[in-house]
This record gives C-alpha cells, structure tokens and sequence, in this order.
C-alpha cells in the first residue's frame, strides 16, 4: 500500500499494480540510461498493453494517453507514465518518476511518484518505496468495466 502523511489513501489492488509496474519499467530504463519517454500501461484480464506517447508538448503526450484508454474494451485499469517533478517547499522541484491511472466508472484516478536524485557520477538514485503523490483524471471514467461470465447467467431464461 503506498502511505500517505494526511489520510489513508485506498488504490484499488489492480490499478496500484500497474502503477508499481510503471514505475519499475521506467525506473529500470533510466538505470541503464535510456530516455523515459511518457508511456501507458491497459490492463487487459492477464495482458498489460504498453504503448509511448510522445508529444510536441505535455498536453500532446496526456491527450494522447487519454485517447489510447478512454475507449477500451475489457480494461481493468490503465497507468501513464512519465519523468516528471514534484513541488516541494521553497519553490525547489523534486524529479520523480510518476505514474498515474484509474480504473473504469471510478470518480478520479491516483498518482503516485519515486522521487530520485543523480549522484556525483550522474547515476539516477531512487527513493526505496513510492510516495502517494495526488488524486488524478480518470480518463477511464465512463468506461464500462468488461461483464463476468457468470453475470451473464441471470440473463438467460430457464423456461
């Protein structure tokens, strides 16, 4: 579970596991030195499809992003993910790897970051555990989570 200072923060099980997953991935492509470029993660029952999003500009990667998930069929939960900052106090930054996401019908989505700094070599050094960064768009809000099988029973007439 990723704590909070103000509040217990409840991520649905499967949306905090693709935002681990996000977070991972991307911390693995700066340990070897690669760009992060803003990427999205649609879980599918088993299956987390990734997909880059790069822009001419921020709203270019996150409109994008929208547009790859909003739509989906079947998805249990999306991230996006990106290289970003947090504001911290004395208008200094913190770089942070962020993953934000929701899941379908939910009101908002949740953000959460590994924080980092570069050593003297240049090497990225992350935070051990990732902090609860905010709440966030939900750009699956009106997605229709995929119906169970089972549920499709009820359906049927038994004359």
């Amino acid at each position: 579970m990723v704590a909070t200072r103000e509040e217990r923060i409840v991520i649905p099980p499967v949306l905090e596991s693709v935002l681990r997953y996000c977070l991972k991935d991307a911390k693995e492509r700066m340990e070897k030195g690669e760009q992060v470029l803003p990427f999205s993660a649609l879980a599918v029952k088993e299956t987390l499809f990734m997909e880059e999003h790069p822009g001419d500009s921020v709203a270019d990667c996150f409109n994008s992003a929208r547009k790859t998930v909003q739509n989906a069929k079947g998805a249990d939960a999306y991230g996006f993910c990106y290289d970003g900052y947090l504001d911290a106090e004395n208008d200094q930054k913190i770089d942070c790897i962020i993953a934000e996401g929701g899941v379908p019908g939910a009101e908002y989505g949740h953000a959460i970051g590994l924080p980092y700094h570069f050593d003297a070599s240049g090497n990225p050094v992350f935070q051990e555990e990732p902090v609860y960064v905010s709440k966030s768009l939900n750009y699956m809000l009106n997605a229709v989570p995929d119906i169970d099988d089972e549920d499709d029973d009820e359906d049927e007439d038994d004359d």
